[in-house]
């Protein structure tokens, strides 16, 4: 049977921590992600909505970095949106930017009316290199 390894970024462990989850799951050679929100050193979300997205960007990086992973890496993607008519253009500016060539990962973004503060939420299954 597979074990399961606790992974987490540097400098985030006491958030998670303090709410009782992993940052990740390194499973074989799958990470699934816990969803990552764009949350300020103190755990607060980004009052600005691009900053936040950004941030959920960066905070997914490095949890993705912590297990040996690269956005390259990403299987399957879902996205949490609070107001994804207005928020999309947003989105995909970062999202553009970020996967700017095949093969892109799957992707589901889905509308919800709450993410603890939060307005937009990224949560992630990636295949974890041979190398890491």
């Amino acid at each position: 049977m597979t074990q399961r390894e606790a992974i987490f970024p540097a400098n985030r462990h006491a958030l998670y921590e303090a709410h009782g989850y992993s940052a990740a799951i390194r499973s074989g050679d799958l990470l699934f992600v816990s969803g990552q929100v764009g949350s300020r050193p103190d755990g607060t979300p980004e009052p600005d909505f691009g900053r936040q997205v950004e941030l959920a960007f960066d905070n997914l990086r490095a949890t993705l970095e912590a297990a040996g992973c690269s956005f390259a890496d990403l299987v399957d993607v879902t996205t949490f949106h609070t107001d994804p008519e207005n928020q999309f253009e947003t989105i995909m500016a970062v999202k553009n930017r970020l996967f700017s060539a095949p093969p892109y990962p799957n992707w589901t973004a889905i509308g919800v009316n709450w993410l603890a503060g939060f307005d937009f939420e990224i949560k992630v299954i990636a295949r974890i290199p041979e190398a890491a």
